[in-house]
């Protein structure tokens, strides 16, 4: 494979479009919702805090809109870019175009820490007692399937992915236990977490996930290059210079980091790790000087998309944000499949 695509041009076309996609879906969706405000009066407010003029709303439409609605919207936009970005690196990294973040466990093991820390009650950090425990489980797990894997001073694609169904798999009973023996409220909470929802959006959630984020978001790009001679296979990328188990070791924990970061405050969401690299793939080509940051953009374009719907589509009920990416995802997914070993004659 190589790493060029059809060229520049059509990178620069698909991020001034996915630039300008945000620039319309935030303020329409901080405008819509069971409190509609105008879009113009969202961009009035938001030019009045800038002081770039506008005016400032009364009291109930800057509450919903600063307390509410842009909470929900940059933490939807973090944890899509999260996603997105570290999709884009898992299939990369191992050369696999159904390589996910959940597959070394990140998502699993982020669970656990949550669940465990709902079931039990704990809250000895008070709001930010499930995020924490979940990004560190995240961290943790991620960590632990990587040298689990390792041999002979080598790691070999295939036992990680082995071993990260296998740390799954346990990591799933382990939900199913403490699930269990927990009460009915916090059952109810273990449920619509783990169905993934921006909906406890606040200001202290999005600064817990933000350094994270952004760390893992500035890190990504710089291995791009990197990315691109490790797709031509291993052992040519190491004759061209590529230190390719640092290059494993440094991505698996800047995708730990994205993704532990993203599901320690949004549950788990699934698909968008999956499909948005193979969108823009299909668009521009598999370089990853464009693939990786413009995953994080598409990522972010989508959850916010996703999100709108989750909260408009049966208002003023809200669905769980991950049940509708995977009814949305897994369909198109099939797709690619079948379009891919369409194209290939087959996957031999």
């Amino acid at each position: 494979m190589s790493g060029r695509g059809p060229g520049p041009r059509a990178g620069w076309l698909l991020t001034v479009g996915l630039v300008a996609a945000l620039l319309v879906l935030v303020p329409v969706a901080a405008g819509l919702g069971a409190y509609p405000i105008p879009t113009g009066d969202v961009l009035a407010s938001v030019l009045h805090r800038a002081g770039l003029g506008g005016t400032a709303l009364g009291r109930v439409p800057e509450s919903v809109l600063w307390n509410v609605r842009f909470p929900r919207i940059v933490l939807a936009l973090l944890v899509g870019a999260s996603l997105g970005c570290a999709g884009a690196l898992m299939q990369g990294v191992f050369g696999n175009p159904l390589a996910e973040p959940g597959v070394i466990g990140v998502s699993s093991g982020a669970a656990v820490g949550a669940v465990g820390v709902i079931a039990f009650g704990l809250d000895f950090l008070g709001a930010w007692t499930v995020s924490v425990f979940a990004f560190a489980a995240g961290l943790a797990t991620a960590l632990l399937v990587y040298a689990m894997s390792r041999s002979g001073g080598r790691t070999e694609v295939v036992t990680l992915i082995l071993t990260g169904i296998a740390v799954n798999a346990f990591a799933g009973a382990l939900i199913g236990l403490f699930l269990f023996f927990a009460d009915t409220a916090a059952v109810n909470q273990i449920t619509f977490w783990q169905l993934g929802s921006l909906s406890q959006a606040t200001w202290p959630k999005v600064l817990a996930v933000l350094p994270c984020a952004l760390l893992g978001l500035a890190l990504a790009p710089c291995h791009a290059r990197r990315l691109d001679l490790l797709s031509l296979g291993e052992r040519p990328a190491r004759h061209l210079g590529v230190d390719v188990e640092r290059l494993r070791l440094t991505l698996v924990l800047v995708i730990a980091l994205l993704t532990a970061a993203a599901v320690s405050v949004s549950g788990i969401i699934g698909f968008v790790g999956l499909v948005v690299p193979h969108v823009l793939r299909m668009a521009a080509g598999p370089g990853h000087r464009f693939l990786v940051p413009g995953s994080a953009l598409l990522g972010a374009v989508a959850l916010l998309t996703a999100d709108l719907a989750a909260r408009t589509v049966a208002a003023p009920a809200e669905l769980p944000l991950g049940v509708l990416t995977a009814l949305l995802g897994s369909p198109f997914f099939f797709w690619l499949l079948r379009r891919t070993r369409r194209r290939q004659g087959g996957w031999a």
